[in-house]
């Protein structure tokens, strides 16, 4: 692949999925932890075939932190776990991506916080990316560059954000079957092409993202059209 691509995935439906199977909602959490590990597993194969180095999934939002009690402890459970395996499948990929995690960490406990420290230490000189946007939002994520106080441009806000040394993504995928962005990379979306799924977040395969990318292949895209 002569062009590398960078794909943001907002992961949406882990609620239904679970009650559509009479199953609690942290096994839902859980079942769609499990579907972003496999298909980090086949990162490799993804970067070598269809060009994809660079991901942002969208796994917690501001606003989540609005839901019940129950539901964010047994997502910050799953997402311990989800990031003690993801350092281990790390290790069996040939030339890994650097593992970034988007938001306002600070809301999150300090053990999480301190393993997401670890990780992205030791993963920092890698090339290509796995990004994580937890208690993140697109309009927070603009707030708090600009108060940075650098060069108001669109490049000195660009650096400015979380997702500084990223390539914007060519291709937002939503799935779950809302039609909206629900403020995922409101800067960086600016050229994004937008695929909205009906398949929930757990049901979502390799196969389904490669179709994406061969439908995108097979857009026109004009810019500033």
């Amino acid at each position: 692949m002569s062009k590398t691509l960078s794909v943001g995935i907002i992961m949406d439906g882990n609620r239904r999925w679970a009650k559509g199977k009479n199953l609690s909602v942290p096994e839902g959490h859980k079942a769609g932890s499990e579907t972003l590990i496999t298909l980090l597993k086949e990162y490799s194969f993804l970067k070598k075939e269809h060009g994809i180095e660079h991901y942002i999934f969208y796994a917690f939002s501001t606003e989540n932190w609005n839901r019940s009690k129950e539901e964010v402890v047994g997502f910050m459970v799953s997402l311990k776990k989800g990031l003690s395996v993801l350092k281990k499948e790390l290790t069996k990929i040939e030339n890994p991506p650097k593992v970034v995690v988007l938001g306002d960490r600070s809301r999150l406990e300090e053990g999480i916080q301190n393993e997401i420290s670890k990780i992205e230490e030791e993963t920092k000189g890698n090339k290509g990316t796995i990004a994580i946007a937890l208690s993140y939002g697109g309009r927070d994520e603009i707030v708090r560059a600009v108060r940075k106080g650098g060069e108001v441009s669109e490049e000195g806000i660009s650096k400015a954000l979380d997702t500084a040394g990223i390539p914007d993504p060519d291709i937002i995928i939503r799935t779950g079957g809302e039609k909206r962005l629900s403020n995922f990379l409101l800067w960086q979306a600016a050229y994004s092409e937008l695929f909205f799924l009906d398949t929930l977040w757990p049901d979502f395969t390799k196969e389904s993202l490669i179709e994406c990318i061969k439908e995108y292949n097979a857009r026109e895209r004009r810019h500033g059209v």
